[in-house]
């Protein structure tokens, strides 16, 4: 007795319909009466009847109130009410009501997208058909939550909270649904890894790892059963192979997956790496895998290198490795990557030093030894090259500041910093940059043995230059430049100043009148009388 009755489903009667739909969401007794009238299976079917009447006449009027009607339905957030509007039989005139949008001067085409455009391919057979039935209507609530809601009047973000609920639990159905099928994910590594598998098949399998990864990984209750099971199927070596094949979207995927075990499974990772440190010394390690994917990968327009960059700072990051590992585990691993992976990072930056190599694109400059999937002509473009190479120097300058020991016993064997600040002469202002952001990382360090590197090295000499070079510019390049020496002198580092103020006094001449040159000067002349008086 307590139900709403509604008005008959009829044309004549959807503005009185579209009325208690739209004024039933302002109290929440008459919400939840409307909820439990709508609940009756044939109310909502019938309401789409009188869509397609509306529509096969051109009924304008008819469409817009069926519009108020289902917009309304769907801002009741309710999960019961969902499960009618999602299915098979109704799912296709829901969304054709949404199209009518008032708010837009041509219906939406969301029914030929669904049933033309959207694919959802069957990768691997799934023999429940209710589990079948639930694939695709998580697809079209996740479709209708972010492609058609936002796009409607007064939706607000976080408005339908128990939308958000209905397809994270369906979510969890499907996840439950697919680890009852026997060997599932064990044929899925099979065929990723058989060397006879199709492109496209491998690409479409690796395309439902990711979301199935996505989707474990995502749910607290299942994580760990999640992880012993990749880690049964040797997940890692798996992602090695598919990270250095040719197809973007594979390697994209595995990249995916691996900044998904990064974020939610660290120890796993971390424990993967010291343990393949210290057992293996084949070039498939991860690491290497992920180096020389850096140094050949073609797509940085396509994010993929910031993506590979994200991934192996977390992976190089001793902070994050002594959450889940020992002190000692840490620094073994540190004293394997310096002796075996580094050495891969490094090989694109130039071992001659000499002033031929100054630029990038000269007809000699190749320093891409690796036989990869990519050809050394790609590598060629000098902007291309140019953005490898400034990658390279930022990870570079984060083990300056993570591995400090490690690194400075690196860059004074190899006379690394030297040979990064050829790249100051780059007509290439942002790689320029880089090699000016290793080095300030480096003099920020405020490190002994570093700066007696830089003295005996004159390594001052290319940044002098190049100062000298842009004094008649104001841009990020010039100023970066001034920030060094002004670092210098704030922070009074004295062996590095009386090496500026007694070896480039006189190339500095045309900017003393500079603040910071100045009071270089200064210092060096306070210095010198302080240590005069102690002689005396």
């Amino acid at each position: 007795s307590r139900l709403m009755r509604l008005p008959t489903c009829d044309l004549p009667r959807l503005g009185k319909i579209a009325d208690l739909v739209t004024s039933a969401r302002l109290s929440r007794i008459c919400k939840e009466r409307l909820v439990w009238a709508l609940k009756d299976k044939d109310y909502i079917p019938k309401l789409l009847e009188l869509f397609q009447v509306c529509e096969n006449t051109e009924n304008t009027e008819g469409l817009r109130l069926l519009f108020d009607i289902m917009r309304g339905i769907l801002y009741l957030d309710k999960a019961i009410l969902f499960e009618v509007m999602f299915s098979d039989e109704c799912i296709l005139g829901v969304v054709g009501c949404l199209e009518y949008n008032p708010g837009s001067a041509h219906p939406g085409l969301h029914r030929e997208f669904l049933t033309k455009i959207a694919n959802l391919q069957e990768v691997f057979p799934i023999r429940d058909p209710e589990l079948r039935q639930k694939i695709r209507m998580i697809f079209r609530a996740q479709y209708i939550q972010e492609i058609i809601l936002p796009n409607l009047p007064d939706f607000e973000e976080g408005f339908l909270s128990n939308l958000n609920s209905f397809i994270n639990s369906m979510k969890q159905e499907i996840l439950r649904g697919l680890q009852k099928e026997d060997e599932f994910l064990s044929s899925v590594f099979a065929q990723l890894t058989d060397e006879a598998t199709a492109d496209e098949k491998r690409c479409q399998l690796m395309k439902f790892l990711r979301e199935f990864c996505a989707f474990s990984l995502t749910s607290p209750e299942k994580r760990d059963e999640f992880l012993q099971t990749l880690a049964k199927l040797r997940i890692f070596p798996t992602l090695e192979i598919l990270m250095g094949v040719d197809d973007l979207q594979v390697r994209s995927a595995a990249a995916d997956i691996l900044s998904y075990l990064t974020v939610f499974s660290p120890a796993t990772v971390y424990e993967f790496l010291i343990q393949e440190a210290q057992q293996s010394q084949n070039d498939t390690q991860l690491l290497t895998v992920l180096f020389k994917q850096l140094i050949h990968s073609p797509s940085h327009e396509f994010g993929e290198n910031n993506q590979l960059m994200e991934i192996l700072r977390a992976l190089l990051d001793p902070d994050k490795m002594l959450a889940t590992a020992s002190y000692l585990d840490v620094f073994g691993f540190l004293d394997v990557f310096y002796d075996r992976y580094i050495n891969v990072l490094t090989a694109p930056l130039p071992a001659d030093t000499s002033e031929k190599y100054c630029d990038i694109g000269n007809d000699n400059f190749n320093y891409f030894p690796f036989e990869g999937p990519y050809s050394i002509d790609f590598l060629a473009d000098k902007y291309q090259t140019a953005e490898i190479l400034a990658s390279v120097l930022q990870l570079l300058s984060f083990c300056v500041e993570r591995h400090k020991y490690h690194m400075r016993v690196y860059v004074l064997n190899k006379d690394l910093l030297r040979r990064i600040l050829m790249f100051l002469k780059s007509k290439h202002k942002f790689l320029a940059l880089c090699a000016l952001r290793f080095m300030r990382r480096i003099i920020g360090l405020k490190d002994e043995f570093y700066n007696r590197y830089i003295t005996l090295g004159n390594l001052f000499e290319p940044v002098v230059n190049a100062l000298l070079d842009h004094s008649d510019r104001c841009n990020a390049f010039k100023s970066a430049l001034m920030e060094l020496f002004e670092f210098i002198r704030t922070e009074d580092i004295q062996f590095l100043i009386a090496h500026i103020v007694e070896n480039f006094s006189d190339a500095l001449e045309s900017l003393k009148h500079i603040h910071t040159f100045q009071g270089l000067k200064t210092k060096y002349e306070q210095e010198k009388d302080r240590q005069n008086q102690k002689v005396n």
